[in-house]
């Protein structure tokens, strides 16, 4: 064996020592984290009941009698994430799409780095906005629908659709990027062959594009569902975070916002409960994510 063979041997054995090593310690990292949250989430499941925390509605947790029903919490965070989901889901495909396919480069050249500055900006920068800027005009708009009601408590713009909207905002560079590298991914074969056959660059894009992007454009769905379910400050200073029916004006607390508000102060059984919330919080991304990548592989399977 010559001595070329061997130093590309040793390269090669080297190269995959160290793979190993990194997805050893990233197995271990999910499977740390996900034994951490079990063993500090299941106590008050056992001391409270999981029927008193995930299906009651009153949250009390420090009355002479504490409650500590978190049902409205975690509709809340279902019912938000949905909604900007569809808000920001589409907004950022087609904003992706016309970067990748329609814009001229000039163009690009300026949008492109507008929206990466855009996933640069801090959350609690969102949050900032939406309470000088979102919350008013939604507060205004709550005046002259509710004008003259003796039961609605009003929010001062506070309210599930101020938190939907920020949650949306922040969602779409993650969908933009992510998408916009999935199209231009595309081999250019593809797009040749449907327009040699007669389709238009409308329908080349959605009809053939868009289906040959899937993989990317759900892994960006993906991302962009774990950001808007892990938000926590910039939601905490828009959505008023208060317990209630997640009604478009009604002041909400998310599972993120119920843990950052009260951790600091929290003690005992308390700040146990604050720990179930977060492993709820963490088994709900993870069920979304496996999901969807079961989603993924069927769309896969069914391609081939």
């Amino acid at each position: 064996m010559t001595t070329e063979k061997r130093k590309i041997m040793n390269a090669e054995f080297i190269a995959q020592a160290v793979f190993t090593v990194c997805a050893f310690f990233a197995v271990m990292a999910v499977v740390s984290i996900t034994l951490y949250m079990i063993f500090n989430g299941m106590p008050a499941i056992f001391q409270v009941g999981i029927k008193e925390i995930l299906f009651s509605t009153t949250w009390k947790p420090t009355a002479a009698e504490p409650k500590f029903g978190i049902l409205y919490v975690i509709l809340t965070s279902i019912v938000g994430t949905f909604m900007a989901i569809l808000i920001g889901v589409p907004i950022g495909l087609l904003t992706a799409v016309f970067l990748a396919e329609v814009a001229p480069k000039k163009l690009v050249s300026v949008v492109k780095p507008a929206v990466e500055l855009l996933a640069g900006i801090p959350s609690v920068i969102y949050g900032l906005l939406g309470l000088m800027i979102l919350n008013p005009l939604m507060y205004k708009w709550e005046q002259s629908l509710f004008k003259g009601s003796e039961t609605h408590q009003f929010t001062g713009g506070a309210n599930l659709i101020s938190a939907v909207l920020v949650l949306a905002v922040m969602i779409l560079p993650t969908v933009i990027n992510i998408s916009e590298s999935a199209m231009r991914s595309v081999s250019p074969q593809l797009k040749a062959a449907s327009l040699a056959l007669g389709a238009s660059h409308i329908q080349t894009i959605f009809k053939v594009v868009i289906p040959a992007a899937k993989s990317g454009i759900i892994s960006a769905i993906v991302l962009g569902v774990g950001r808007a379910i892990g938000e926590a400050m910039a939601i905490s200073l828009v959505s008023g975070s208060s317990v209630n029916m997640p009604l478009p004006f009604n002041s909400v607390r998310f599972l993120t916002t119920a843990i950052v508000s009260e951790m600091g102060y929290a003690s005992g059984l308390h700040r146990q409960v604050l720990f179930t919330i977060g492993l709820v919080l963490f088994a709900f991304i993870m069920i979304i994510n496996i999901t969807l990548s079961r989603i993924l592989k069927k769309g896969e399977k069914a391609n081939d």
